[in-house]
């Protein structure tokens, strides 16, 4: 029951800690996108508890302007992990030892083939990224 008791706490104060909006600081893939599908510029993700063990997140842009477009995170048995889109992706959430900064790693298909993405976000966005942003998306070729 200790154990139990242990694991819905660990839980409970992971999901507290992730709650808010964080800023895009950084994108990476291990598939080239399309073209057409590489952001220019990326919106503030913000997560929000729903109900239990639920947490979602919302943030796109499209066209130079925001766009809502949610996502239902379903907590998993392991620490960190999130299903989503029916289980057909999968979402960990990575702790880092620079204060408010974690890593969202996403797990899934695109256009019927396996991807794997990282985000570096964080809790604040520092003045000289508003004046000079940094290039998200660049072939490394």
């Amino acid at each position: 029951m200790k154990v139990l008791f242990l694991t819905i706490t660990l839980g409970l104060t992971t999901a507290l800690q992730i709650i808010g909006t964080w800023y895009v600081k950084a994108v990476v893939a291990d598939k080239d996108l399309p073209k057409e599908k590489r952001p220019k510029k990326v919106s503030p993700l913000t997560v929000t508890a729903l109900d239990g063990w639920r947490l979602g997140g919302h943030g796109h842009l499209h066209g130079g302007q925001c766009h809502e477009k949610r996502v239902v995170m379903h907590q998993t048995e392991e620490p960190g992990r999130y299903s989503t889109f029916g289980g057909k992706r999968h979402m960990y959430i990575l702790d880092l030892p620079v204060k408010d900064h974690r890593i969202f790693y996403c797990e899934g298909q695109l256009g019927g083939k396996a991807i794997r993405m990282a985000k570096l976000v964080g809790k604040r966005l520092l003045p000289q990224v508003l004046r000079d942003p940094p290039l998200l998306t660049h072939p490394h070729r």
